[in-house]
């Protein structure tokens, strides 16, 4: 910790070779993180790439006040990678106030259909399924998060996702994808 603290005085003077060591140890968390906003591993390599090419210039600006520089590092890298997400995806403020009425109520019952889906899940699957889709973490990070094994979650995920489907074409609010051509009734025959 001390040799960092270090680099960080080194890196706030101009050297060069500070920022160097600092990407060395943390380019792999800013990456992480950043990947886990975007999710795009080319997107992530090259933010993570400018993130530390602004370092050099924005470094002056960190000052120690109990805030770990791992932290100030990271809210860098989430600004850089929500600046960016905003550039990729525009939305025109007109277009968000005129949304219609019933677009809302029927996002309002998808919701309330995919919970109750959700809920016909053993806590286990609904929990790594939730951890998967919803908060975006892989496998290796759910099951360190759950205490599992990688394959584990990997069972958990699969059966999850089954079990899910199936629920969904039962209540009959099964989205319809490109890999099933038949009805969605001839698909639930499939999965079943």
């Amino acid at each position: 910790m001390r040799r960092i603290r270090l680099a960080i005085a080194r890196a706030k003077e101009g050297d060069r070779e500070a920022i160097r060591l600092l990407y060395i140890h943390y380019s792999g968390n800013v990456y992480g993180y950043i990947r886990s906003l975007v999710r795009d591993d080319a997107e992530a390599e090259d933010l993570t790439q400018q993130i530390f090419l602004k370092l050099f210039a924005a470094i002056g600006r960190y000052t120690d006040r109990g805030v770990p520089f791992s932290a100030w590092l990271l809210r860098l890298a989430r600004n850089a990678a929500l600046d960016h997400l905003r550039k990729r995806h525009p939305e025109l403020m007109e277009d968000v106030g005129h949304r219609d009425e019933q677009d809302e109520h029927d996002l309002l019952e998808q919701v309330s259909d995919v919970r109750a889906a959700l809920r016909t899940l053993p806590l286990d699957q609904r929990r790594v399924v939730f951890l998967r889709h919803v908060m975006g973490l892989t496998p290796r990070e759910i099951a360190l998060q759950i205490g599992r094994t990688e394959s584990s979650v990997h069972g958990l995920h699969h059966r999850g996702r089954r079990a899910l489907q199936r629920e969904l074409l039962r209540l009959d609010v099964a989205p319809a994808t490109a890999g099933c051509q038949q009805s969605q009734r001839a698909c639930a025959a499939e999965v079943g």
